[in-house]
């Protein structure tokens, strides 16, 4: 880590090394330039920015119930068991693999008159923040991305973090706003080979939604602040995603050298879900349990019919017992990997109109506005099936996928799983739907903690069995809960001094203590 610390303080360095211009002359590689233009340098910030996320995925699906260890009292994440090192590459790829790229490739844009390049990566910078943020709290960014000047960067307020979102993803809306002849570099090229915008193909309009969409979120996490204001949550939405095309997502390809790791974080390639197993709670939503009656189209698709699931910490005889496993496949393999989500070839979501849906029926129905509430709910799941009810066979392993049609779609808007009516909608329903179509995402825990994981919403959640005894003794849900990770493991070694105020600003002792901790956006 420090060598590319380092790395990254020489280049930033200038004139500083005019002195040593003959030496580095003569090592010069031209195979492995040390500067490049922004659109070669875009990609690879998209790319790792977004599997900043995908990488936190390995855990969170575990604490918000959508998996459990196959293995009885595993003591792994989903009994709130958490150790630095599983926090790493939420760090890491949030500020070396992709956010310590974004400074010069802003640098470079802005001395050649890119400002497309500019805007995309102000939009970066404040997504890769702004889940940098939510999943572990304060974190660097003032002091950040000095290279060898400063290897101890302070940590911002999460409050901070959150003002310097909103100012980035605005910034970044003036940058994608101006005409296309302010722009001097193509956003995305094709010729001689790609570059620029991976995302999104250089629609600047779908760069600006997502802006909008991203300070939805953001907004919506502050529904226990006494300043939280429901209708500017919706004014933002208005601006924000308009269709499933809209959606930021990272789509996963055939690994071909030198390319390496390039199928999904949650398929049975890369086999990081080879211990998981659905859990009770998500199967119950989906089989008719919850809503009596009323089989979800995504039942089959979400999770495998067969499953079961499981509880926290109980464990399943899943290869013995021919339940929880995918089906049709020899050898067994775990249900997980009868999942939609577990395609190798699938996709990672990071914000998507399904989700923005949700948000805005959230906080219309905070503000009163019920006929919008239900409006919104409807097409948020309505958006959800449609997207993944393809239908198709997929391997490996084998697994074929039915369709949802626009009549199952519509029948199951009808059924007592749906308000019927405006006045019907409740806070609950609005939840349990958005907990469903945003399946595995890391996000879905900021929902569950400034819900306090209210057992009246999330209805089938069970308090895992033998969970961490210090979370256990816990009397309320910010004792009982885990509210955080853990930071990662590379500043614990490097900047010690930072972690430690960490911990003090807490008020924690230990590890187990400091992930009970409610973040900034978590309290009143």
């Amino acid at each position: 880590m420090k060598k590319y610390l380092l790395l990254l303080g020489l280049c930033s360095a200038g004139l500083a090394l005019t002195s040593c211009e003959k030496y580095l002359d003569v090592n010069n590689n031209p195979n492995n330039p040390v500067v490049s233009t922004p659109n070669f340098l875009l990609p690879g910030i998209i790319s790792n920015g977004i599997q900043t996320q995908m990488f936190t995925a390995l855990r969170t699906p575990y604490i918000t119930q959508y998996v459990v260890s196959r293995t009885a009292n595993s003591g792994g994440n989903e009994q709130y068991y958490f150790t630095n090192a599983q926090s790493t590459n939420t760090f890491n790829y949030s500020y070396f693999q992709s956010g310590g790229n974004i400074p010069p490739m802003i640098a470079a844009a802005q001395a050649e008159g890119s400002v497309y390049y500019v805007g995309a990566g102000k939009i970066m910078q404040a997504l890769i923040l702004a889940h940098a943020t939510d999943m572990l709290g304060d974190v660097p960014y003032s002091e950040a991305y000095q290279g060898g000047n400063n290897y101890t960067p302070k940590y911002d307020s999460q409050q901070q973090i959150y003002a310097t979102i909103n100012q980035l993803c605005d910034e970044g809306i003036v940058e994608m706003q101006k005409p296309a002849s302010a722009n001097v570099r193509p956003l995305y090229s094709t010729a001689p080979s790609e570059s620029g915008d991976i995302l999104y193909k250089g629609d600047v309009s779908k760069w600006v939604r997502l802006a909008y969409s991203l300070k939805a979120r953001q907004a919506q996490h502050l529904t226990k602040k006494q300043n939280y204001d429901p209708a500017a949550v919706l004014a933002l939405c208005d601006k924000g995603f308009t269709s499933s095309a809209d959606d930021a997502q990272l789509n996963y390809q055939v690994p071909v050298l030198p390319l390496a790791n390039t199928t999904n974080i949650f398929g049975p390639t890369r086999a990081n879900f080879g211990g998981a197993t659905f859990t009770t709670n998500v199967v119950k939503y989906l089989n008719g349990t919850t809503y009596p009656g009323v089989v979800d189209p995504r039942w089959g698709i979400l999770v495998p019919t067969t499953s079961t699931g499981v509880d926290p910490g109980i464990g399943t005889a899943a290869v013995n017992t021919g339940i929880n496993v995918t089906p049709g496949v020899t050898p067994a393999v775990t249900d997980f990997y009868g999942s939609w989500y577990a395609r190798d070839l699938g996709y990672f979501e990071v914000i998507t109109y399904h989700e923005l849906k949700f948000i805005e029926a959230e906080a219309a129905f905070r503000a009163g506005n019920l006929q919008r509430a239900y409006d919104a709910l409807r097409a948020g799941v309505r958006a959800h099936m449609a997207k993944v009810g393809v239908g198709g066979t997929y391997s490996p392993p084998p697994v074929t996928f039915p369709t949802i049609t626009a009549a199952q779609i519509n029948t199951y808007l009808a059924s007592a799983a749906m308000p019927q009516s405006p006045s019907a909608v409740t806070l609950p329903q609005i939840m349990q739907q958005k907990y469903l179509a945003m399946f595995l995402n890391p996000d879905v825990w900021s929902d569950l903690r400034r819900l306090d994981f209210r057992s009246d919403i999330y209805v089938n959640f069970v308090y895992p069995s033998r969970a961490n005894p210090v979370l256990a003794a816990g009397t309320t849900a910010t004792t009982r809960f885990p509210r955080r990770l853990l930071p990662g493991a590379t500043e614990v070694t490097y900047n010690p001094s930072a972690i430690a105020k960490l911990f003090s600003d807490a008020g924690a002792t230990a590890n187990d203590d400091y992930v009970t901790k409610p973040l900034w956006f978590d309290m009143p």
